[in-house]
């Protein structure tokens, strides 16, 4: 069977991105309409927006609402091509790639394929914790909450139920700090309507975070007002306390400590992937590639990185790297466009911070703006706003604000349904 994986030149240099995330896809965006030939490549055929997976896993809303084809993006744009697969290895000699379709020239290689969930080596929490790093992963950990309640439903052991009813996340960031908010304000508003038969006042909802407060990343201000927002919501914050180890039942804890619980999230920490054909070396810490300020991976002169799988050599500011968010790699996509289309010389990469924000609950939001910083009900509207303007397609927005204010008039969501793969019943 003929392979059409490979693309015909058409006398045009060919760019290849692999990954259609933040920066992949904004960095095929700008340079539409140029010179190259762009080929985008993911294994997904769709992009994912990732700050509101915790939404589709606490059945705020579709996941079809934060998800949009990327050949519909593409479909007016003659330059721009994709192709669904997964990376497999890299030739820098021969300046080719090897996927699961096939192989493709290039003369230039963008790795903006972002990162996946780091266990820190633990191969039971890899096995029996539930990851939200996918739009997939989100609908699974819906249905496993959605199931747990369904099953304590049906039991009368008082042990049992208090499993499947406790939900413990780890990683106080804002993915775990915003789901913990999320699944507190079910229990208080929601659940109980669902599931009358229950006793929600035994439901425990527990963040556990290694470090002395939650949201690292943002002002000691912003950590103080969300742990008081999350205390409010009922949610149990353990702070300077690691889970060791996990079962799939019992909870190994750092202090020695033991409990039990069906559901336990893992937002704890991300890292890079390693790609055959780049030398070790070229990766430092979370696996991430080392750049130049161009965001070019040395010593390959056709090859680059951008958003989550890099970090930028000899930043005084930002010694550790970047923020892992979406605005450095939307920013660093658009240096790097400007610098291949340009007849000037290159323009190296300077992050302008525009803020962090984190939602813990209706009216409940924390905003660190540069000049200043603020939290309540101003904070919650912003996140909306810059939430909803984020997201790709027109009428993706429209739903999502309509399940928005649903939610926020009646308390209530409407898609907690349970869909599971198709199986085929053997006869």
């Amino acid at each position: 069977m003929e392979n059409n994986f490979n693309l015909p030149r058409n006398n045009k240099k060919r760019i290849v991105i692999i990954g259609a995330g933040f920066g992949g896809l904004k960095l095929a965006q700008k340079l539409s309409g140029s010179p190259y030939q762009v080929v985008v490549i993911d294994k997904q055929n769709f992009h994912q927006f990732q700050p509101l997976f915790y939404q589709v896993a606490s059945s705020g809303i579709e996941p079809s609402s934060i998800s949009f084809p990327v050949r519909k993006i593409f479909q007016s744009h003659s330059n721009l091509h994709f192709r669904t697969t997964e990376l497999v290895s890299i030739n820098a000699d021969k300046k080719s790639i090897t996927t699961l379709a096939g192989e493709m020239n290039y003369d230039y290689l963008v790795l903006a394929n972002g990162v996946n969930t780091n266990y820190f080596g633990s191969d039971n929490m890899e096995k029996h914790s539930l990851p939200m790093k996918t739009t997939a992963e989100a609908i699974n950990l819906r249905n496993r909450i959605l199931s747990s309640f369904e099953k304590a439903n049906l039991t009368e052991d008082a042990d049992e139920h208090a499993k499947l009813m406790s939900v413990v996340i780890v990683g106080g960031g804002p993915t775990g700090v915003e789901l913990a908010g999320s699944i507190a304000e079910m229990r208080r508003f929601v659940l109980p309507k669902d599931y009358p038969e229950l006793d929600f006042s035994k439901m425990k909802i527990l963040l556990f975070e290694a470090a002395p407060r939650v949201l690292n990343g943002m002002s000691d201000r912003a950590g103080k007002k969300a742990l008081e927002f999350l205390e409010k919501l009922g949610v149990e914050v353990c702070l300077n306390t690691r889970i060791d180890d996990y079962d799939g039942n019992k909870i190994s804890l750092s202090d020695g400590a033991t409990l039990y619980a069906r559901n336990l999230i893992w937002t704890a920490g991300v890292s890079g992937h390693q790609t055959a054909g780049i030398d070790s070396a070229n990766y430092t810490r979370g696996n991430r590639l080392l750049v130049d300020n161009y965001n070019r991976l040395r010593p390959y002169d056709s090859i680059f990185a951008i958003g989550d799988a890099c970090l930028i050599e000899g930043n005084d500011k930002y010694p550790n790297g970047h923020p892992q968010v979406a605005q450095v790699a939307i920013q660093q996509a658009l240096n790097l466009a400007r610098n291949f289309v340009t007849k000037k010389p290159w323009r190296v990469f300077k992050y302008t911070d525009k803020g962090s924000l984190a939602t813990i609950g209706r009216n409940m939001a924390v905003a660190d703006l540069p000049g200043f910083k603020f939290s309540g009900v101003f904070a919650w509207f912003l996140w909306l706003f810059v939430h909803l303007m984020a997201i790709v397609g027109v009428k993706n927005r429209f739903f999502i604000f309509v399940n928005w204010a649903q939610s926020y008039f009646s308390r209530d969501q409407s898609l907690r349904i349970l869909i599971s793969p198709y199986k085929r019943i053997k006869k």
